[in-house]
C-alpha cells in the first residue's frame, strides 16, 4: 500500500479527532499492517479512498472497525507488578476497613481485560490474607474504545500464549478453569468486574465516583492538550484523596497539579489533593 504524505496527514488528523490517538511521524507501517485487510474487504484501493468512505455518514460501522484496528491492545497480567502490590500494602489497608459502600476501581483502557482481572485477583489474595476486610465488596469497571477487545474481556477466555504473559502458575491454577484448549476466568473474579465501551475524549463523569483509577500506558498516545483534559476529568471522578496509577513513562507534573505523588517501596502512585 502506497501512502501519500497528504493522505497520511489526513489520516492522522482523523484518528486523533475520532479516538485521541496521536500517531506521529513515520508510522505508515502501522497503517499498512493494521488496515490492509479492512481496505481489501471494502474495496478501498488507497488510504485516501478509505478516508472518503469514513467521511460518509453511512460509514459508522467502518469507523468502529478502523479505530478498533488502530488501537494498541498490547497488555499482560500484573503489568509491572508494583501497582498491585501498592493496592495490597497501602491502599486496601487504608480504605478497606468497615464501611457502608464498596470500593470502586476503574481500569481505563482495559484492553482485553488482563488489568481488570489482575485487580480482581489482587482483591481475592488480599481477602485471603486479611479475613473480614473489604467487607462491603469491590466493584471494578474496565473500559476501552475497541469493541473487539471488550468482547474478549467480557468472555474472560484466553489462550495459552495470552495466559503466560505475566501470570504465575499458582495464579493460573487458582483463578482459571480449563475451557477446551483455552482457559476461562473463574466466576468469583468475573463477579466483581464490569466492562463498558468508553472513549476517554468523551464525557465519562457518569462512570464515577471511584476510589482508585488505573490509567496506565495510555496517555502516551494522546496529545499534551488531551492529556491535561483527561487528567482534569479523572480528578473529578475520583473521591477525595482517591488514588491514580499511571504508567512508568507517564510523568504527571507537566499535565496536572491536582495530585500529590506517594512514593512506595516499589513504585509511585498519585493521590488526589483534598
Amino acid at each position: 500500500m502506497e501512502i501519500s504524505p497528504e493522505d497520511y496527514e489526513r489520516f492522522c488528523r482523523y484518528l486523533e479527532s475520532a479516538s485521541g490517538i496521536t500517531l506521529g511521524a513515520n508510522k505508515g507501517y502501522l497503517i499498512r499492517s493494521r488496515l490492509s485487510r479492512i481496505m481489501e474487504e471494502v474495496n478501498a484501493p488507497t488510504l485516501g479512498a478509505l478516508l472518503n468512505m469514513l467521511d460518509r455518514s453511512a460509514s459508522a460501522s467502518l469507523k468502529v472497525r478502523v479505530i478498533d484496528a488502530m488501537t494498541t491492545n498490547e497488555t499482560l497480567w500484573f503489568r509491572d507488578e508494583y501497582p498491585f502490590e501498592i493496592l495490597k500494602d497501602t491502599i486496601f489497608p487504608e480504605i478497606g476497613g468497615p464501611r457502608g459502600l464498596p470500593i470502586r476501581i476503574w481500569s481505563a483502557a482495559s484492553s482485553s481485560g488482563q488489568e481488570a482481572y489482575s485487580i480482581s485477583m489482587t482483591v481475592s489474595e488480599y481477602q485471603q490474607s486479611h479475613p473480614g476486610t473489604l467487607s462491603a465488596g469491590v466493584q471494578i469497571l474496565g473500559t476501552d474504545i475497541a469493541p473487539s477487545v471488550l468482547r474478549q474481556a467480557r468472555e474472560g477466555v484466553y489462550d495459552e500464549l495470552e495466559i503466560k504473559r505475566g501470570l504465575s502458575a499458582e495464579r493460573r491454577n487458582r483463578f482459571f478453569t480449563r475451557d477446551g484448549a483455552k482457559l476461562r476466568v473463574r466466576d468469583e473474579l468475573k463477579a466483581r468486574v464490569e466492562f463498558r465501551e468508553c472513549n476517554l475524549l468523551q464525557n465519562f463523569s457518569m462512570l464515577g465516583p471511584f476510589d482508585v483509577v488505573f490509567c496506565r500506558n495510555v496517555l502516551i498516545y494522546f496529545s499534551n492538550e488531551n492529556k491535561r483534559d483527561i487528567l482534569a476529568r479523572i480528578a473529578k471522578v475520583l473521591k477525595p484523596k482517591g488514588y491514580l496509577f499511571l504508567g512508568g513513562s507517564e510523568p504527571l507534573a507537566s499535565y496536572s497539579q491536582e495530585f500529590d505523588m506517594v512514593r512506595c517501596a516499589r513504585g509511585v502512585v498519585y493521590r488526589l489533593r483534598a
